[in-house]
């Protein structure tokens, strides 16, 4: 009885330009999305090898242009986690002059986080709105994992106190997540790429902010 057919490729190139044609082949045209929508949910498939994700991922009309648009001009990036920020190679972000930042171990964050009896993730919001002042235009905001996260970044852009150039908004769980996401969904005001319900994650979120900046590469 023989077992499965392994493909003689080790190159780790290799390796994701076979990834890329697989899942295209399992995704003839016409497909959901396209153009730069499509890269970004290809590459998030890839990232999970979740074909679920065609029937979750949500594009406000203009994210893909203002995402790609926020990153050629030089943009911070702030993350709720450290491993989203990991997720986001410095190499890449260096060559479009793009900083990742993440407070989550702040020292103000805690102390914040502990005084308003709040999770770190809200009070690092907090403390990214009021300290980070990006040089060329609006943050992108990519949101992975903590749902406070989306929803005081929501409440601050809904007074006037942030006005994201993107929100890649995929918190994940069971408490608020899908609720965060919906009500992210509900607005217009913002771009945002997002995947509904409770499914998402930090490999998610990085992995949307990696198809776009392939986008930008690619096209200098």
């Amino acid at each position: 009885m023989s077992g499965p057919e392994i493909l003689d490729i080790r190159r780790g190139e290799d390796i994701e330009a076979e990834s890329m044609r697989i899942i295209e082949s399992e995704v003839p045209e016409p497909r959901p999305f396209a153009g730069g929508e499509w890269l970004v949910v290809r590459r998030m498939i890839h990232t999970t090898a979740d074909f679920g994700l065609l029937q979750q991922v949500c594009f406000h009309p203009q994210a893909v242009e203002a995402g790609k648009r926020a990153l050629a001009a030089g943009c911070t990036l702030v993350t709720d986690t450290e491993m989203c920020r990991a997720g986001i190679p410095e190499r890449r972000m260096g060559s479009l002059g793009c900083t990742v930042r993440c407070l989550m171990r702040d020292p103000e964050v805690l102390a914040l986080a502990q005084a308003q009896g709040v999770t770190r993730a809200r009070a690092a919001v907090d403390c990214a709105v009021e300290r980070i002042d990006p040089p060329r235009g609006p943050a992108i905001w990519v949101i992975g994992n903590a749902p406070t996260a989306l929803l005081r970044l929501l409440e601050l852009v809904e007074a006037g106190r942030a006005e994201p150039a993107l929100i890649i908004g995929m918190p994940v769980g069971f408490v608020n997540a899908a609720e965060s996401k919906a009500l992210l969904l509900a607005q217009s005001r913002i771009p945002y790429i997002a995947v509904e319900g409770r499914k998402g994650g930090s490999p998610l979120a990085a992995s949307a902010v990696n198809a776009l900046a392939e986008m930008v590469l690619s096209a200098r």
